[in-house]
């Protein structure tokens, strides 16, 4: 056991506090209370508790040890070295928040790096850094949007195929609100273009998703086109991944871009900690949610980096602030940052043309088996895609992990009009072979 005050230190805070001893502290608490017998087991030496963990964590089995097609919003890319050697640096690895500028420059400048990467990836002006991942990204938006209209504007729309634990968050976020709507994720309304039917004057907000959960290629450009003529503002849920190969939601004309950062170099970790990215145009940004960090210069002229455009409410009148989210997922964001610098553009397009192909051969490879169809053979896809099958998809997949293979999602657990459907995902982790497997199974369990 550590204590870090000596004897000395000890009988000196005594005196002051005016008791002799420790237990003199305890005295009004009665006895029977004070220091219960504990039945805990003896103590073990570290090299029998090191033993005794490795155990327990022998039970669990990861992607590493599973072919995995789950994706669902959680991908498992292959993740260079060099990311977690450079995250595992003293001077990251235990960094504060960078309040302080003149100690935290090299927190600060990584900050900005990512910042950086962010708009050019997203063909966005302005990136916060950061949220704690893509569902928080996503109700942010919704939180800027209603205070950009300062309340005015209730409706918040939201399409059927965006994630459905980013919906779920966004309804959380919104109970706070007085008499906003959330609406347009009502079941059967997987098309967004039913969406177009529902903006109106009272709308603050659109939300969809790019590529959608279900792996789709939509072109949202109506969608954009129909909520600025009526005065509202869109939101992206993004795949950075998929945008080394796709039109960047700046282009199509979005107010605000979200989505979770993880693809990029960043662990599946059972489900976190994760990476929230928030990008919007110019005309936004005092409005926005978490950390901004800003180049400027220091008194002798040099390259300087410090937090800028950041309320004061944000830190101190609480009650009067837009969002209270307090966490810039430093070591997250210092990881996406690592691993986009790392690929470079041709070794990130590289990488999204290998998910995009692999995807597309997975899926042809399924459409031959007897029994298995693409629940939407006419919309383009990216690196995710939805197969009907001849069985419902829980007793698919406890097939597959007899054989290693971790199965796709199946949709029926949040859309119960698709049952029987699985989302499969597909990275430029899995070989050639993997696929040829998986398909291999699928055939089997089919037959039996």
């Amino acid at each position: 056991m550590f204590t870090p005050h000596t004897p000395q230190e000890i009988e000196e805070m005594l005196r002051e506090i005016g008791v002799d001893t420790i237990e003199d502290l305890f005295e009004k608490v009665p006895a029977e209370h004070r220091f219960p017998e504990l039945d805990l087991p003896e103590g073990l030496s570290e090299m029998e508790v090191a033993s005794e963990l490795r155990e327990i964590a022998s039970a669990n089995a990861s992607a590493d040890d599973f072919v995995s097609f789950l994706g669902a919003g959680a991908y498992n890319h292959y993740i260079p070295a060099a990311v977690d050697m450079i995250l595992r640096r003293g001077e990251f690895y235990t960094a504060y928040t960078p309040y302080q500028p003149e100690v935290s420059q090299g927190t600060l400048q990584a900050i900005f790096e990512f910042q950086s990467l962010m708009t050019e990836l997203t063909g966005m002006d302005v990136s916060n850094a950061s949220h704690y991942d893509g569902a928080t990204a996503t109700a942010e938006a919704a939180n800027l949007a209603y205070h950009f209209f300062r309340g005015k504007r209730k409706k918040i729309l939201v399409s059927r195929s965006v994630h459905p634990h980013y919906r779920q968050t966004l309804r959380t976020y919104m109970q706070g609100l007085d008499d906003v709507q959330v609406l347009g994720d009502e079941p059967a309304a997987n098309d967004p273009a039913r969406l177009l039917t529902l903006i109106d004057t009272e709308t603050a907000l659109v939300i969809v998703q790019y590529p959608d959960f279900f792996g789709r290629i939509n072109d949202y450009t109506k969608i954009v086109e129909a909520a600025h003529s009526h005065g509202a503002l869109v939101a992206f849920v993004f795949n950075p991944t998929a945008l080394g190969l796709l039109k960047p939601p700046g282009e199509f004309g979005a107010d605000i871009a979200v989505g979770d950062g993880q693809p990029l170099g960043i662990p599946l970790s059972y489900g976190g900690p994760y990476l929230g990215i928030f990008t919007v145009k110019d005309k936004y940004v005092r409005k926005l949610a978490g950390r901004l960090v800003g180049e400027t210069v220091d008194e002798e002229g040099q390259r300087a980096y410090v937090l800028t455009l950041t309320a004061r409410e944000q830190h101190i009148r609480r009650e009067k602030s837009t969002s209270n989210i307090c966490t810039n997922q430093g070591l997250m964001a210092l990881a996406a940052t690592v691993y986009l610098s790392l690929l470079g553009k041709e070794g990130f397009k590289r990488v999204a043309d290998l998910c995009y192909q692999k995807a597309h051969y997975a899926a042809a490879e399924i459409t031959k088996l007897d029994g298995y169809e693409l629940a939407f053979p006419d919309t383009p896809f990216f690196h995710e895609f939805v197969v009907r099958t001849p069985k419902p998809v829980s007793m698919l997949n406890l097939h597959l992990q007899e054989h290693w293979i971790l199965g796709g999602y199946d949709l029926s657990q949040d859309y119960p009009e698709l049952a029987n459907q699985m989302l499969v995902a597909v990275t430029e982790k899995l070989s050639k072979q993997d696929i040829d497997e998986f398909v291999a199974v699928l055939n089997e369990v089919a037959h039996e």
